[in-house]
């Protein structure tokens, strides 16, 4: 393994045993991260994104979820051979984890200060006073004002811009962080917190060196920050490559799709409706072997239908999963 390579996830299977039927979430997701970058998973809601992310610290829901296959490494460790304990020293103390929704995943009853005061009571082994006052050095940093005022405050007391910081604070509050885990970290604020949230992890990450799994939607916020991007749907990978690569020379008719559902896409000017990617997501109780994206697409051909597509290398990097690539100038792709 290449010793830059930070997390590394190979054919990762998961799936949610149902009384409805088994519902396979994740297939065969392939991904690294090296020390210091930042990575996007993208896609629609309930292409795995998540349940990818929640794999790797040990947060699936045993039972209904069951990891069918597949190696998640760490540094060089296989996660998925962790016991509670290794576990409980791997989220953290190297993985820190920030929320969609802080309301929600933030005790309600306990104050910000104390929250983030007992990770390092836990982690650190220190004492009460001095746990608090890293609390309040940490929200300063992140740049909360008057950071010992919101310490000595309830969740409910703090904008969601803050409180979202406050969840940044906590996955930072950590010995030796090495990767953030940001789940859809800016779904519910504004646009103009959302930038200031993205400026910050950037800020941050830059000052501390911490590697980034950014889980979002949004094709807009994976190019203001990640470096490295991967298409999901109906959980496998579409494609992947580094942002520039995806944006400017994608291939596959799911991120062609993506990118053109953009407000901000030329396309739009004068016109009166945005282009929706028709159809809906398949139901993945029910997907065998052909592409999941075979019932929206326009380039879909009766191939599609029964073998899922085999991978096509462009780069070292770039890479995608279709038997009929929207480019069509791919002179080495698949048999058109």
């Amino acid at each position: 393994m290449n010793e830059n390579v930070l997390l590394s996830i190979e054919n990762l299977h998961v799936s949610f045993y149902t009384l409805r039927g088994v519902v396979r979430a994740v297939r065969g997701l392939n991904l690294q991260i090296r020390t210091g970058e930042t990575v996007a998973l993208v896609g629609e809601s309930g292409c795995g994104k998540s349940v990818s992310a929640h794999a790797v610290t040990g947060l699936l829901p045993v039972p209904p979820a069951k990891i069918e296959e597949g190696k998640i490494f760490f540094d060089g460790q296989d996660v998925l051979q962790f016991n509670e304990k290794q576990m409980r020293g791997l989220r953290g103390v190297r993985v820190g984890m920030i929320f969609q929704e802080p309301m929600t995943s933030l005790n309600p009853v306990f104050k910000i200060g104390d929250q983030i005061a007992d990770v390092f009571r836990v982690h650190h082994r220190i004492g009460k006073q001095k746990a608090f006052q890293m609390a309040v050095d940490l929200l300063d940093k992140v740049k909360i004002p008057e950071p010992e005022r919101r310490a000595r405050e309830y969740p409910f007391q703090l904008s969601g811009g803050m409180r979202q910081r406050a969840m940044i604070a906590m996955a930072l509050a950590s010995p030796k962080p090495g990767l953030i885990i940001a789940d859809e970290p800016t779904t519910a604020l504004d646009v103009t917190i959302q930038a200031q949230i993205l400026h910050l992890l950037k800020e941050l990450q830059k000052d501390i060196g911490v590697a980034v799994l950014l889980i979002t939607h949004d094709m807009g916020v994976v190019a203001q920050v990640a470096d490295r991007a991967t298409v999901m749907y109906a959980g496998r990978a579409v494609e992947q490559g580094t942002v520039e690569e995806v944006f400017s020379d994608y291939r596959h008719p799911y991120t062609h799709g993506l990118l053109h559902s953009l407000p901000g896409n030329p396309e739009y000017r004068g016109a009166k409706r945005l282009i929706a990617i028709p159809g809906t997501v398949p139901d993945l109780r029910s997907l065998g072997n052909e592409c999941p994206f075979a019932n929206r697409c326009s380039h879909v051909k009766d191939r599609c239908w029964h073998e899922f597509p085999e991978e096509t290398t462009l780069t070292a990097e770039h890479r995608f999963w279709c038997w009929y690539p929207t480019n069509l100038k791919a002179e080495d792709a698949h048999e058109r």
